[in-house]
């Protein structure tokens, strides 16, 4: 099952959404139409409840090299209310999404990489927060949650000199989940199968409290915690779940 965009392409694979940024003639630099694809695909992945993930990627070799300045120079805004540059900077859907990243991950497409929950790139991929080389800064994000998923200071070095890092780096830096010797898509598809497998109510909170839990305090961490949780501990799909276990076989999850 597929659907075609101009901008951006769907397919189904088994329960992952498969979201592509089809702009390779500009390195899917993310323009208008763009983000509204994003944003617009991810609504049909919380919507469907077959959905399990969905995976990002970028059409071509590159997975985005930020804004299009033409479209900026229109008038364009790549933003999408409420929701952020790419339409997810600023927001996030309940179900998980891995980034494919190939290519450069730059700028904004590094803030959208940042968005994501996993990231799986290829050997030769790129990441980076240029702005300041263009007297800009890095505002998608890549100022507020770099410094929350790789050491301060080395996100301080990149936003301050606007450099690049590679794969490998990040992933030494524990950005980046996994490096495919090939193109992204395919270990991303393997690591989304297998997130896939798993309970969807129980993905659906893991995703919410490891989000959001970095603003709890120690004194209400725990029944903050607990009302994310409860409806899973209470659902059919935990009953299903210790079942299947007993019995040896795959559990046929409901989502309730």
């Amino acid at each position: 099952m597929s659907e075609t965009a101009p901008e951006v392409l769907t397919e189904v694979d088994g329960n992952v959404l498969i979201v592509t940024i089809n702009r390779p003639e500009a390195k899917n630099a993310m323009n208008k139409a763009a983000a509204e694809g994003i944003a617009a695909a991810m609504d049909r992945l919380d919507a469907e409840a077959d959905l399990r993930c969905a995976i990002l990627t970028g059409a071509g070799g590159t997975f985005c090299s930020g804004m299009d300045l033409k479209g900026f120079l229109r008038g364009e805004s790549p933003s999408i209310p409420g929701r952020g540059f790419g339409g997810l900077s600023q927001w996030t859907p309940k179900k998980p999404i891995i980034a494919a990243v190939d290519g450069y991950a730059l700028a904004g497409g590094m803030e959208l990489a940042l968005s994501c929950d996993l990231i799986v790139a290829s050997a030769a991929a790129r990441f980076g927060i240029p702005e300041a080389k263009r007297g800009l800064a890095a505002a998608a994000g890549g100022l507020i949650k770099l410094p929350r998923q790789i050491p301060p200071r080395i996100a301080m070095e990149l936003a301050l000199t606007g450099d690049f890092i590679t794969a490998q780096r990040a992933y030494e830096l524990g950005f980046v989940n996994q490096i495919s010797e090939g193109a992204s898509l395919g270990a991303a598809k393997a690591l989304a199968a297998r997130v896939a497998e798993n309970g969807p109510l129980a993905l659906i909170a893991s995703k919410a409290i490891i989000r959001d839990s970095h603003e709890w305090t120690e004194a209400d961490m725990w029944d903050k915690q607990a009302s994310y949780i409860a409806p899973v501990f209470t659902s059919s799909d935990a009953r299903e779940g210790a079942a299947a276990f007993a019995e040896k076989r795959k559990p046929n999850w409901q989502g309730k």
